[in-house]
């Protein structure tokens, strides 16, 4: 085992019924929530992995009802997903441990939990090629469509409020007239941006859209893609999911699939939405997701420019209040994503009218 590890993973994996000998653990994946580890058993010759995760209850602060949602998720899915080739890798596989709980917490406190390792399938952190958008994007809708009968009682919120962009913005005027920093006249420009698209804030809640099991962070890695096919086999990440707007989750796909440039990029005139990405997206969204409503249909491609506009919200607030939630690396880092998530905004406001016109087309 990787001595570098700083959990005893050996010590984790006791707690749940993987057979075998232990044999290796080590980091995997780009997340920077969870600490999450791939494990290798020697099942009679057979080398059998597991994914094993540490939930961060410092972010998620009810680890139980989180899982208690994927339990009820993952099973639901399963179960839809039994008449399909492959069914065991079209959805998470979620290990029980021994006392028959979907998770173990040790003594120091830490919750974990253990799935099966999807073989043959991979993620990617950016976007290569309009099938990969698409590929995602189906495999989102298809999502959304798996659990729209999901049974009642409703899904426990993860993170309360996660997309309710007129309280991101009543955050920001909190900090905009506290100015801890002594920052707002370095941010004159986003401030004015922002003030002047308060109104948007409201659109999606106003409009009396019905709600839905949404994922709330589509981002392309998390979808696993076939090795063989490119096809979106299996959405994975499943903490945030809960009840929400089915635009959000296509408005943060938006977001971060079809702009080329970083999060944080200084130089702004690489910061703009493809059009094509957006049609592959768009396409393939739709392609599962026929479940929308007329409503929900019309507003696809607002929704791209309100999540985008709600994290700048969130970048904008999180400088001006001293760089006290999200991880800074630079001097007005805060300030760089919050720019540019706001070009980002300008960029899908100027195509609102071919975006309209292709999604009334599809």
């Amino acid at each position: 085992m990787d001595v570098n590890l700083k959990h005893d993973l050996l010590a984790v994996a006791r707690q749940f019924p993987l057979r075998g000998e232990f044999l290796t653990a080590a980091p995997y994946g780009s997340g920077h929530i969870n600490d999450t580890y791939c494990v290798v058993f020697d099942q009679g010759g057979t080398r059998v992995r597991y994914i094993i995760q540490r939930i961060n209850h410092l972010i998620f602060k009810n680890p139980a009802a989180l899982m208690e949602n994927i339990q009820r998720v993952t099973a639901h899915l399963a179960q839809k997903c039994a008449g399909q080739s492959d069914p065991s890798r079209r959805v998470l596989t979620l290990i029980p441990a021994h006392d028959g709980h979907a998770y173990h917490q040790d003594a120091q406190g830490n919750y974990w939990r253990v799935y099966m390792f999807i073989e043959k399938a991979r993620t990617f952190d950016a976007v290569e090629t309009l099938r990969q958008a698409f590929e995602a994007a189906k495999a989102f809708g298809q999502f959304q469509k798996l659990l729209a009968d999901l049974a009642a009682p409703r899904l426990h919120d993860t993170i309360p409020d996660f997309h309710h962009t007129p309280k991101r913005f009543a955050a920001l005027e909190r900090a905009l007239q506290a100015d801890v920093a002594n920052r707002a006249q370095q941010a004159k420009p986003e401030i004015e941006f922002a003030l002047r698209h308060q109104a948007a804030t409201r659109i999606l809640l106003d409009a009396n859209l019905p709600e839905r099991v949404t994922h709330n962070d589509t981002k392309l890695n998390n979808v696993m893609l076939d090795d063989a096919t490119g096809e979106g086999i299996c959405v994975i990440d499943l903490d945030t999911v809960m009840p929400g707007l089915a635009l959000y989750d296509f408005g943060d796909m938006v977001r971060t699939t079809t702009s080329p440039a970083q999060e944080d990029e200084r130089d702004l005139t690489k910061v703009r939405m493809q059009f094509p990405m957006f049609e592959a997206l768009a396409r393939g969204y739709l392609a599962a997701a026929e479940f929308l409503t007329p409503a929900e249909k019309k507003l696809l491609p607002l929704s791209g420019a309100l999540i985008t506009l709600e994290i700048g919200l969130r970048f904008l607030t999180d400088f001006l209040a001293g760089d006290t939630y999200f991880k800074v690396h630079r001097e007005g880092h805060n300030l760089d994503r919050c720019r540019t998530q706001f070009k980002l905004v300008e960029s899908i406001e100027q195509q609102e009218a071919a975006m309209d016109k292709l999604v009334e087309t599809i």
